[in-house]
């Protein structure tokens, strides 16, 4: 009677120590998956970050030059302040 207690009672203990088993391997994994992510992003942000400097040196560049680059820039402002807007209005009219 106590030997099938115990033999009840350790294949419950197997059952759950293989489900916790079963877990932390799962955990494990996405661990690693989530770190692969992240390390991807960081490559990503230092890319970006190499681009948003590079073109902060030459937009530097363009304003110290002399007034005709000055007027250059300010069209190309304008323009693409002006594209932004005309670009929100039409997806705001897709969307409706």
């Amino acid at each position: 009677m106590l030997d099938t207690e115990n033999k009840r009672l350790a294949e419950n203990l197997a059952t759950k120590v293989s489900r916790l088993k079963s877990l932390a391997y799962d955990i494990d994994r996405e661990a690693d998956d989530q770190n692969e992510y992240l390390d991807s992003m960081d490559s990503n942000f230092l890319s970006a970050t190499g681009l948003l400097s590079g073109s902060v040196k030459r937009f530097s560049t363009m304003v110290r030059s002399g007034r005709d680059n000055r007027r250059i820039l300010c069209y190309v402002s304008v323009g693409l302040v002006l594209v932004f807007f005309l670009l929100y209005y039409l997806v705001s009219r897709i969307q409706r």
